[in-house]
């Protein structure tokens, strides 16, 4: 019997108890590195230094490995410890988080306001429209736009007070382009609306199926109603910047072969045929709206929170800024990624939360993704469609 063997006797039962002893130990010292953690911070906010110190946690990392007996205790403590660390700055951060200075630029309102001037991308008759007129009064000033840039620039100028945007397709998922126009604008996400999709097929009054030679749709109407099209393979497909301009061509063309795939609503308002009816590949095709503002206000009822922020290219980085978000127990819904202009291989991340500003958790948890990451921004806190 070894030296190991006699070290640990007393069989099972034994062991546990040993290691119920060392466990007593560990939880002792860890929450006294706590406490010393909590002035750490205190003095690192006086002295206006970040909280997250790379080079010394590398440095402590690099430390305990070559402190270890052997390749597999190091690994081990290299991961321990790195948790132990991440755990401390959540503690550093909790510390802080009634401070001024880690404040996050929102104010609480009642409510933000269905009524108002309102930008959406398209004509009358697009599915932004049939949004944008769902989610507000009927008050208000409907302003269509040619590009979801133009109603991101309405909006931050003040020449509109709200902006409706798409930003996912249960179909085809994202809308590339709206998630690069919030990083590009400082406006916020103030709601949630999510739109029935039933795509038509829509003609002059008169024209008959067998005639159609031409379909115009969205990009995104045309992908979400490849079973309908793939039965016309000899019809050509092209592409307008939305389902209500590709309506308006055809009745402004009057050609009985153009064809155009948009909503029903919009088949009423230009005086259309309908030549047939849900042409989606699926009965379950909605798309989801965001309600746009220039300020940072949030609803007392917001259940859902939007940021955005980039990473230094290094092992572990997302890792570190999700770590926030799983140790406050945070329910993240969705995560995206976006190229950075004119950065090879570097990321935009897009990322969904479920709660609220007044959070403690919540707080604790932005503020730590945000001095962790580039370019933090929070998008809006705002009540989820249901």
């Amino acid at each position: 019997m070894d030296n190991k063997e006699n070290k640990y006797s007393g069989g099972l039962e034994g062991c546990r108890v040993k290691i119920d002893e060392i466990d007593s130990q560990i939880i002792k010292l860890i929450e006294e590195r706590f406490e010393v953690c909590t002035n750490i911070a205190r003095i690192k906010n006086e002295s206006g230094k970040a909280i997250y110190d790379p080079e010394r946690e590398a440095q402590k990392l690099e430390n305990i490995r070559n402190c270890a007996g052997d390749p597999f205790s190091a690994a081990g403590l290299e991961a321990v410890f790195g948790q132990i660390m991440a755990v401390s700055r959540l503690r550093q951060y909790s510390e802080l988080s009634g401070s001024e200075s880690y404040g996050l630029g929102f104010s609480r309102v009642k409510s933000c306001g269905r009524t108002g001037r309102v930008a959406f991308q398209g004509i009358p008759g697009a599915y932004g429209h049939q949004a944008a007129s769902e989610f507000f009064s009927q008050d208000s000033e409907f302003i269509g736009c040619r590009t979801f840039r133009d109603v991101m620039e309405m909006v931050e100028s003040g020449r509109a007070d709200y902006g409706v945007l798409p930003v996912e397709n249960t179909m085809t998922g994202i809308i590339p382009d709206v998630y690069d126009q919030l990083s590009r604008f400082g406006n916020y996400i103030a709601g949630e609306h999510v739109v029935k999709v039933e795509h038509a097929l829509l003609a002059l009054p008169g024209a008959d199926l067998s005639g159609i030679r031409t379909v115009y749709s969205h990009p995104q109407g045309l992908l979400q109603c490849p079973t309908f099209l793939s039965k016309h393979p000899d019809w050509n497909q092209a592409s307008l910047a939305n389902t209500a301009v590709s309506a308006k061509k055809v009745l402004d063309d009057r050609d009985p072969s153009q064809a155009a795939i948009a909503s029903p609503q919009a088949a009423a308002y230009y005086g259309l045929s309908v030549l047939a009816e849900n042409i989606s590949d699926t009965d379950n095709n909605s798309t989801k709206f965001i309600i746009i503002r220039s300020k940072p206000e949030f609803e007392e009822a917001a259940d859902s929170i939007s940021i955005t922020f980039e990473l230094s290219h290094e092992t572990g980085s997302l890792y570190r800024a999700l770590g926030f978000i799983i140790y406050n127990q945070i329910n993240m819904t969705k995560i995206e990624s976006r190229p950075i202009k004119g950065e090879k291989w570097r990321y935009r991340f897009f990322i969904d939360i479920e709660g609220n500003l007044d959070e403690l958790r919540i707080r604790d948890a932005l503020n730590g993704i945000g001095r962790d990451t580039y370019n933090f921004r929070i998008l809006g806190c705002y009540k989820k469609a249901e």
